[in-house]
């Protein structure tokens, strides 16, 4: 497989069978999913589920767990509601990244992914504390699978991301980099962050957005290349640092549109890694 291979980031549905086939006739070699629905991770769905990936011939780089009840409509709802952070569900939901870690087990994914929540500057506030608790959980969890927790950045400074994956101190716990949600949760310069977390980087959204408009607010997403990203400063960063590993065009609009931006996304990426001479 050439570096940096070209993939997508899916959910799970209905027309998953008919997707798929669309993805691999266009030409994407790999996959990241979201984490199945309760009903598709038991017998019969979960059976099916396996053998439209296998038949699809697309290898699953990573499965992204999500949580029920989450909600990024603004930097409150996601302070309230996302990842691990809210103490009522953070039980429950280290319980359902497990089953997503399991399924993923079961479609030889390398990695599971996840936004964790903010997370709080002081390592001593009691959060910090339960976080870090947590993701080491999860990280045990998954070792016994050989498989890596990517946490996706965003809502932190790398610098706070870094200092949180030493508290962490599991050596599977790794980063998927999502250069657009720096710069929609305005937390710093992608480029910048991506060559500080260099070195726990295991996989890499392509997407694009714009910054914050007012305090309090999330920037917008864009397709890959309309926004402020610069995917080709982006790509010759990657190619600086060493990584070879995929990179996943994400768009998180439903429908055909979405396939639309997806090959679109596609020809951007592909004209940028023969200009950047990355093979």
């Amino acid at each position: 497989m050439p570096k940096m291979p070209l993939g997508v980031l899916l959910s799970v549905g209905e027309d998953l069978a008919e997707r798929l086939k669309r993805i691999y006739a266009a030409g994407f070699p790999t996959m990241q999913l979201v984490s199945p629905p309760t009903e598709w991770l038991a017998d019969p769905k979960r059976t099916e589920l396996k053998g439209l990936i296998e038949d699809s011939s697309i290898r699953v780089t990573s499965v992204a767990a999500v949580y029920e009840g989450e909600s990024y409509a603004h930097v409150a709802a996601v302070r309230s509601t996302v990842g691990l952070l809210p103490e009522e569900t953070r039980a429950s939901r280290i319980e359902d990244t497990k089953r997503c870690a399991d399924f993923g087990a079961d479609v030889a994914a390398p990695n599971i992914s996840s936004h964790i929540g903010y997370i709080p500057e002081d390592r001593a506030d009691p959060i910090y504390c339960a976080l870090v608790a947590a993701v080491q959980e999860i990280c045990d969890y998954l070792h016994r699978r050989r498989m890596n927790f990517c946490l996706e950045t965003g809502q932190e400074s790398a610098g706070l991301l870094k200092q949180f994956i030493s508290n962490v101190s599991r050596e599977n716990l790794k980063v998927n980099f999502d250069p657009a949600n720096m710069i929609m949760y305005g937390t710093g310069d992608p480029i910048d962050a991506v060559e500080l977390l260099a070195e726990w980087v295991r996989g890499v959204h392509c997407k694009d957005g714009v910054w914050p408009k007012a305090e309090g607010q999330l920037g917008e997403e864009r397709p890959l290349g309309q926004g402020e990203v610069g995917v080709e400063r982006f790509l010759a960063k990657l190619k600086q640092i060493g990584y070879e590993g995929p990179l996943t065009i994400e768009r998180e609009i439903p429908g055909e549109q979405q396939m639309q931006d997806f090959l679109a996304g596609k020809k951007l990426l592909e004209d940028m890694k023969a200009k950047l001479e990355i093979d």
